[in-house]
Parts: structure tokens; C-alpha cells; sequence
């Protein structure tokens, strides 16, 4: 009898969460073992990634059918990852995985590496999200971290380059291919973007590789230490909150220190504000309200609606 023809092991792309997260677009063949991608806005088609950060949450779970399933939050400096581990997993792979969540409930946070297979799925609404599965993982130290950051950065702006390049061609195979500013591994990932995505925003995944080399460089370690959570009490429950003066005064100095690396001349928009605070530690809503704090304090002002500079 003839073996089934397998496909062939897909690459694994390195990435940070946010251009991951973002993908909307996926793809599946029609064979059995047919490979499903992810294709993200930059044109990488992914089926595997190497992603490392704090393991912020694991969970274990039982199944509607009796198996146990865990699920997990992995935090880089752009975002999160949200993944999950079955009895499908490998033996080492799942000794790995009691071993982090027994550290995660005696508040021991980690730095995690993995390499999973890309997945994602839909709601009945339409929705598509995606997560992780992992296939390996190890616990890291700050300079393996460190070094991960530095060639997902790298890999990030390679696909900036190549999608910027992509906008003044003809959304083609063959045009991009012709191309010397397309890598071959991007041209089918990039014209299938194009038509799905249409125009996108570099701007975003620009703020999330300063920050994350900011991080890597050592200048920021919030995106290596777990998010603080308060205790609350009864009072605090009917709005009679107590206010941390040190978390506000971290918040403080983390938004003007965004602004501050962010402005360019015109000011930081709104959403890069949240966006790099939230990836550093802090509730969106926490630094809404600080953005609003330090505009009626005059620290800071708005040139055009939306826009935040630091007054001089």
C-alpha cells in the first residue's frame, strides 16, 4: 500500500504578537495534509512562529469530552499571545506545561521561547482570531530574550520593506517576483495581503519595534515583569478607589516617556499612546485617564485633536 503524501515542515517565521494578532486572513488546502497558514498584513504566510515573552497566565481546563487542556497568555512588547496545550501535545510539551503552571500559581513569572503552529478561528458573528499551539518550548533568560526581540525586530521591518515596495507594483505574482525588493519566501503572502487587506497602516508596528528594542536594549524591563494588580477592597468596589501614588507616578513617566520618543514634530496620536503603554503594563483606561490628567495639568497639550505633545 502507498503512503499518504505528506507536506512538507513549514518554516517558522519570528514575530512579534502584534502583527500576528492583527492577521484576519487565513488559508487552507484542500488535501488532508494540506498545510493552514495565517497570512498576516506584512505578507507573511505563517503555519509556524518562534515567539518568546512573559508567561502571563496558564490555565488548565476540562474538556466537554474529558480531556485536559491548558491555556495561556504570552506577553511580548507588542502584545499578547494566546495559545493552548492538549493531551494532543507532545510528553515533553505537556511535563513542561505543569511544570510553568504550578510556577504561575506561587507568582514565579517566566520568560518563555516556543515554536507553535499557527492557528486561528472563526465566531459565529464572523470573527477571525488566532492563536498557538506549541509544539516546543523552553524557559529563557533576559539575553535569549533579548537576542529573539532583536531578530523578530529585524524580521518585522524586512516585511515593512517589502510591503512598502509592494505599493508601487501591480499587485501580481509576477510583477512582485520580478521585483529585487520582494524576497521570494513574501511574494505569494504579500499579493494575497494586498487584495484582502488593502491599505494598512505602518505606523503602528513602527512604535512596537522601537519599543521592543527599547526593551531588548535594556532601557524598559515592564515587558519582563508581570502587571501589577491591586487588591481590592469592599470600598473600592462602590468606586471609593485608593490611589497608588507610586503606579501613578510609573504611568505618568511611561506615557511622557512614549510621547516624548514617539513625537516626531506633530505630536503622538491617541492610539499610539494606549497602544505602547498597554504592551508595557497599564490598563488602557489607566493611561486614558492619565493622558487626561496631564492635559488639564498643562504637561502636555493637544495641537489637533487627538495629538499629544509635551508642553516645552
Amino acid at each position: 500500500m502507498q503512503a499518504s503524501p505528506r507536506a512538507k515542515r513549514q518554516p517558522a517565521w519570528h514575530m512579534l504578537a502584534s502583527e500576528f494578532r492583527d492577521a484576519t486572513l487565513h488559508e487552507k488546502g484542500s488535501g488532508e495534509f494540506d498545510p493552514s497558514f495565517v497570512i498576516t498584513k506584512l505578507g507573511a504566510k505563517v503555519n509556524r512562529v518562534v515567539v518568546a515573552g512573559l508567561l502571563e497566565r496558564l490555565e488548565v481546563r476540562e474538556t466537554a469530552n474529558g480531556s485536559t487542556l491548558y491555556q495561556g497568555q504570552l506577553r511580548d512588547p507588542s502584545g499578547q499571545h494566546y495559545f493552548s496545550v492538549g493531551d494532543y501535545a507532545s510528553e515533553a510539551m505537556r511535563e513542561l506545561t505543569t511544570t510553568l503552571t504550578e510556577r504561575i500559581e506561587v507568582g514565579e513569572p517566566e520568560l518563555v521561547l516556543m515554536i507553535a503552529k499557527a492557528r486561528w478561528y472563526q465566531t459565529e458573528e464572523g470573527a477571525i482570531y488566532t492563536s498557538l499551539r506549541p509544539e516546543e518550548a523552553c524557559i529563557i533568560d533576559g539575553k535569549t530574550y533579548a537576542n529573539w526581540i532583536t531578530r523578530a525586530c529585524q524580521g518585522t521591518i524586512d516585511r515593512m520593506d517589502a510591503f512598502s515596495a509592494s505599493l508601487e507594483l501591480e499587485p501580481t505574482e509576477q510583477a512582485y517576483a520580478a521585483s529585487d525588493s520582494i524576497p521570494a519566501n513574501l511574494v505569494e503572502g504579500l499579493v494575497t495581503s494586498r487584495n484582502h487587506y488593502g491599505e494598512i497602516d505602518l505606523e503602528q508596528y513602527k512604535l512596537n519595534i522601537m519599543q521592543a528594542l527599547d526593551i531588548a536594549e535594556g532601557k524598559m524591563s515592564s515587558a519582563t515583569t508581570p502587571v501589577p494588580t491591586l487588591n481590592v477592597s469592599p470600598a473600592d468596589e462602590e468606586g471609593d478607589v485608593a490611589e497608588d501614588s507610586s503606579e501613578g507616578s510609573d504611568l505618568e513617566e511611561c506615557a511622557l516617556s512614549i510621547i516624548r520618543q514617539l513625537d516626531q514634530g506633530d505630536g503622538v496620536d491617541f492610539e499610539a499612546v494606549l497602544s505602547n503603554a498597554n504592551a508595557r503594563g497599564f490598563s488602557r483606561q489607566d493611561s486614558e485617564a492619565m493622558l487626561d490628567e496631564l492635559s488639564e495639568k498643562g504637561v502636555i497639550h493637544e495641537p489637533r485633536f487627538g495629538w499629544f505633545k509635551i508642553v516645552e
